[in-house]
């Protein structure tokens, strides 16, 4: 299995742990705005294969607790149980990043205890999600299914939105916190330019915006915070 990116220390990916951060490439969406472009056809260079993350990973026991597993989307490579058992095997913690479109695979993650945190993309509101993930006909109820799987099944976890100011407005958290109702945390983090990003334009609503839409999800969910404000 190839790896794509390695961010060998953070701090602030996987919540509670000291970890790594392992890039997978290949994506159902085409986001406008995505932070790692060169991450979604899977033409990027691979950095290592699986054989030498476990390697580097060996060699940090006791230095690191956790291992975060973002892309692209993860759960496109069947192989990805596989090593997350091997890396549970070793001692660490396991989290997942992932766009919802798997809900089978989810599962099947969730039920064999792969899973310590999973952090899942909730890009728009439903009726918006289209234009946001630059895909025609995006699979909504698998998307739906995996927001239920997370708060029926997962140890722990959070729901989160990139928020872009030509992407976002109040009516995009009027649809978005009735569909996550009952969820233990949702993060609104704020849109932040890089040189990786596809398409030139986008920016960040302003902190006062920010707050707004956070005040309007907050009765459906328990706990509702902002990051990059």
């Amino acid at each position: 299995m190839q790896i794509h990116g390695l961010q060998k220390l953070t701090l602030l990916d996987f919540p509670g742990r000291t970890a790594c951060t392992v890039f997978l490439a290949g994506c159902d969406w085409r986001c406008p705005y995505c932070h790692n472009a060169e991450l979604l056809d899977g033409t990027a260079e691979p950095v290592m294969d699986d054989a030498a993350l476990l390697d580097f990973l060996r060699k940090r026991q006791g230095l690191l607790d956790g291992v975060a597993f973002t892309g692209g989307e993860p759960l496109l490579h069947p192989g990805l149980p596989g090593l997350m058992e091997r890396v549970r095997e070793l001692g660490f913690a396991v989290k997942l990043d992932t766009n919802g479109c798997h809900p089978a695979a989810l599962r099947t993650a969730l039920e064999a205890g792969l899973l310590d945190y999973v952090a899942m993309d909730i890009k728009n509101s439903p009726d918006r999600y289209a234009q946001t993930v630059g895909v025609a006909a995006p699979d909504m109820d698998a998307v739906g299914e995996s927001i239920g799987l997370l708060m029926q099944s997962a140890p722990d976890y959070e729901f989160r939105t990139t928020v872009v100011a030509q992407l976002h407005d109040e009516d995009s958290f009027r649809g978005i916190g009735p569909w996550i109702r009952g969820a233990r945390r949702y993060f609104l983090q704020a849109f932040t330019d890089r040189d990786s990003v596809p398409f030139a334009g986008f920016s960040a609503p302003t902190a006062a915006e920010m707050e707004a839409y956070a005040a309007i999800v907050r009765p459906y969910v328990t706990e509702v915070s902002l990051r990059g404000v």
